[in-house]
């Protein structure tokens, strides 16, 4: 019988934080002895990395906030980018 494989619901590595720069107005993902500034609504999209949503739903529930944005065809791509560097798990 063929294996059903869950679908990926993205969550932060554990000892990786997401923070807001009021200062600068920035989010920022503070990784050991580095800081990553995440550009345009990478915060948003990776505050709901909680493990909770599938990809499908955070592309959804972009889709909801920001009708028209292009979210479908970038954002699958940014996560796998953030997953592939050992920041989503």
């Amino acid at each position: 019988m063929p294996q059903t494989v869950a679908p990926w619901r993205p969550a932060l590595a554990p000892a990786l934080m997401l923070r807001h720069d009021a200062v600068r107005g920035r989010d920022l993902l503070l990784l050991p002895e580095r800081v990553v500034v995440l550009e345009g609504h990478g915060g948003t999209v990776v505050g709901l990395c909680d493990g909770t949503r599938t990809v499908e739903g955070i592309v959804g529930e972009l889709a909801e906030r920001f009708p028209g944005a292009p979210v479908a065809d970038t954002v699958p791509a940014f996560l796998d980018s953030l997953r592939q560097e050992g920041w989503l798990t």
